[in-house]
């Protein structure tokens, strides 16, 4: 898609963030979604290819909407200040491991994925697979790709050991996350000066698809 006329359109929006604004230039953000749910079917197709567990909704049905959920949030703001998809087996479940691209501008450009917060018997899963498998783990967060693109295993962690976890256990510190994330985030400059930043975006996803298979796997024991 056009990404200068998005970060500008969405940079404005932040500055008249209310429905009277929005309104008047419906038409183009309506012309910018459209160009985002093309790029959203490409990176679907290509998905597919690299994990072909994802065989659900095609590419446009995993766009989040614009419009926020304002009803417990001290943030009234009616509209996001970017625009974003998830990639699942199922459509934009965010109940389940999958492939997130985030656009915006103030550095909010984001591509990654994983498992954000998983309820009780999920992370129950994934903690016991890495305790039987943390070298598979280990060894897919350390390829160069990887290391590459996220640096490692990213995602909100518990300060003390898990209840069913000694603390000596020697993958402890894999053992604390409460969530399994990995995220690549993007300069506004650089998203901007990228050649091909819709080919961009498969590669990040490619070099995150072990990772993905690992938790899916996990779950689906």
């Amino acid at each position: 898609m056009q990404l200068k006329p998005l970060f500008t359109f969405l940079t404005a929006l932040a500055k008249h963030n209310d429905r009277a604004w929005f309104q008047e230039r419906k038409p183009t953000y309506d012309q910018l979604r459209k160009q985002f749910e093309e790029d959203a079917d490409f990176w679907f197709r290509e998905l597919q290819k690299l994990d072909p567990a994802l065989a659900g909704p095609q590419g446009r049905k995993s766009i989040f909407r614009i419009y926020r959920d304002v009803r417990f949030s001290n943030n009234k703001d009616p509209y996001k200040l970017h625009f974003s998809a998830y990639f699942t087996a199922s459509g934009k479940d965010i109940e389940t491991p999958g492939y997130y691209v985030q656009l915006g501008p103030n550095g909010s450009t984001l591509i990654g994925g994983g498992l954000y917060q998983p309820d009780k018997e999920q992370l129950a899963a994934i903690r016991q697979e890495i305790d039987y498998n943390a070298d598979e783990l280990k060894a897919l967060l350390a390829a160069p790709d990887f290391q590459r693109y996220f640096g490692g295993m990213s995602g909100e962690r518990l300060k003390k050991s898990p209840a069913a976890y000694s603390v000596d256990h020697p993958e402890i510190e894999l053992l604390k996350h409460k969530s399994f994330i990995a995220s690549h985030h993007m300069a506004d400059a650089d998203v901007l000066a990228h050649p091909d930043f819709r080919a961009h975006v498969v590669d990040v996803f490619r070099a995150m698809v072990p990772f993905s298979q690992f938790l899916r796997g996990a779950l689906d024991k």
